[in-house]
């Protein structure tokens, strides 16, 4: 008897994704120069060398190659909002705070709920519903004191924000459209693909040290190209808005690493509010859990 199940496996690797994208703002306070358009370039640069490292070292050139052909137009879908995703979040924290940003990112659970309804014929659980408002209710609570005011440049970062969300919960329907019979490991090397040859122009001239390289390194691999291989592979035993609820882990962790990296001391309302969120996703997890011990009773 393997120790966990595949629905378990799947929730392991959708703890462990959020926990390593929650690790991108404590490593950027730590960049010497690079700033911006240049981060996100070297961040989806690295992304993509250790996306395509890992589909040759795991299949070989020519299944490699095969696999990148086969993802249809979902999966070049997918590669698309991958790359959005990439780029919007960092340019929108170019024009407003990572408060602001994390706020309009929250909403991503509640749309893609309502696509997965809408495209998938998805019936939502109550229990699915009531731990997105709650933790969309969590969220608020920890952001709602450093909430700028709506306006000029704040408007401008939080519109682009605005595409983060709708890109994941749009990635999420596409992945889970393809099935099981199209691999979509490659959307994720297509979208860092995407996402750095958009930005090399803009971040042009670099300026980042060797210093930043490593530090961007670090993020392109293993807080970006590893975590998004492993939603990938997490998303075919579970449900889009099950995957979308998970990954509000970053938000939560976020703070705590800044916390014991970088000196930034959460206030009460951000522990206050993440334990409303952990309470959201520990609900829901534990009546899935409880759901299907009933059934099979």
């Amino acid at each position: 008897m393997p120790l966990l199940n595949t629905h378990q496996r799947a929730i392991l690797l959708m703890i462990i994704a959020p926990t390593l994208w929650s690790i991108a703002g404590v490593l950027t306070r730590h960049l010497d120069a690079a700033r911006g358009f240049e981060v996100t370039f070297w961040r989806s640069f690295f992304s993509a060398i250790f996306v395509a490292g890992t589909l040759l070292a795991t299949r070989g050139w020519s299944k490699a190659v095969a696999t990148v052909t086969a993802v249809g137009h979902l999966g070049v879908l997918s590669g698309v909002m991958w790359s959005i995703m990439f780029m919007c979040f960092m340019i929108a924290l170019t024009k407003t705070t990572v408060a602001n940003t994390l706020i309009v990112m929250s909403v991503s659970p509640l749309l893609t709920a309502f696509l997965a309804w809408m495209f998938l014929k998805q019936r939502i659980a109550q229990r699915t519903w009531v731990a997105i408002i709650a933790a969309f209710i969590g969220i608020l609570w920890m952001f709602v004191h450093g909430l700028s005011a709506v306006q000029g440049q704040h408007l401008v970062g939080m519109t682009i924000a605005m595409a983060v969300p709708v890109a994941a919960a749009i990635n999420l329907i596409a992945i889970k459209r393809t099935g099981h019979g199209v691999d979509l490991v490659p959307a994720v090397l297509l979208g860092s693909v995407f996402s750095a040859g958009m930005m090399l122009p803009l971040a042009w001239p670099l300026q980042a040290s060797l210093h930043d390289i490593v530090i961007l390194a670090i993020l392109g691999f293993f807080q970006l190209g590893l975590p998004c291989i492993l939603m990938v592979r997490a998303a075919r035993s579970l449900t889009a808005p099950e995957v979308s609820l998970l990954a509000l882990l970053e938000v939560l962790l976020g703070p705590l690493w800044t916390w014991l990296g970088a000196g930034e001391v959460p206030a009460r309302e951000t522990l206050i509010g993440g334990a409303v969120v952990m309470a959201a996703l520990v609900f829901n997890e534990l009546a899935a859990i409880r759901s299907v011990a009933v059934s099979r009773s």
